[in-house]
């Protein structure tokens, strides 16, 4: 009978342990997330299922997943960093008056036969209202200029609202992959 109690109490300690350390793993490291709408079209898709990594900071063109201001979280890329000035002219990024490349919007952008994809604006005109990005926020946009409610409508992103960064598409499993910036 006592072999028997034994062999019960480490089973219950094992399980126990192991959920200890699911909860703190997704609690602290990492933890998944569905793309729920088709604002980063063409790099993530509607459904995709993707982890998010909750340690480091987010750097600029990561894609970073926020609590949005509506109560929702919001899947974004990160164009704008605490300080910078941010600027679209004639479908060209330019942060802090240099030009940026932006080489995971050419799929689309050839889609689109010379149409403008990202349309002019500057910071000021957008709900961040200011000139440059407010401290401790974030400027962020979707990959589908056209479709996508971000940063030029909520206005910049406090970082304490950053849940994690993310780029690797675990479902549907024909569609695995790690996303480059």
């Amino acid at each position: 009978m006592t072999k028997k109690k034994n062999e019960t109490f480490e089973w219950v300690k094992s399980i126990l342990g192991a959920l200890v350390i699911a909860f703190i793993i997704r609690s602290f490291i990492f933890t998944p997330i569905v793309v729920d709408g088709e604002s980063m079209n063409p790099t993530l898709q509607d459904k995709d299922r993707m982890v998010v990594i909750k340690i480091g900071e987010p750097k600029r063109f990561d894609i970073v997943v926020f609590h949005a201001p509506d109560g929702r979280d919001y899947i974004k890329r990160v164009i704008g960093l605490p300080g910078d000035s941010i600027e679209y002219k004639n479908d060209v990024l330019y942060i802090n008056g240099k030009a940026y490349n932006e080489p995971y919007l050419e799929k689309y952008k050839k889609r689109l036969n010379d149409e403008t994809l990202t349309y002019s604006f500057t910071l000021k005109e957008t709900a961040v209202g200011s000139d440059t990005v407010p401290k401790d926020s974030l400027f962020v946009m979707g990959d589908n200029r056209r479709d996508s409610k971000d940063s030029r409508d909520i206005g910049a992103i406090p970082i304490e609202k950053v849940i994690g960064t993310t780029n690797v598409v675990y479902y549907p499993i024909k569609e695995i992959k790690i996303v480059n910036n």
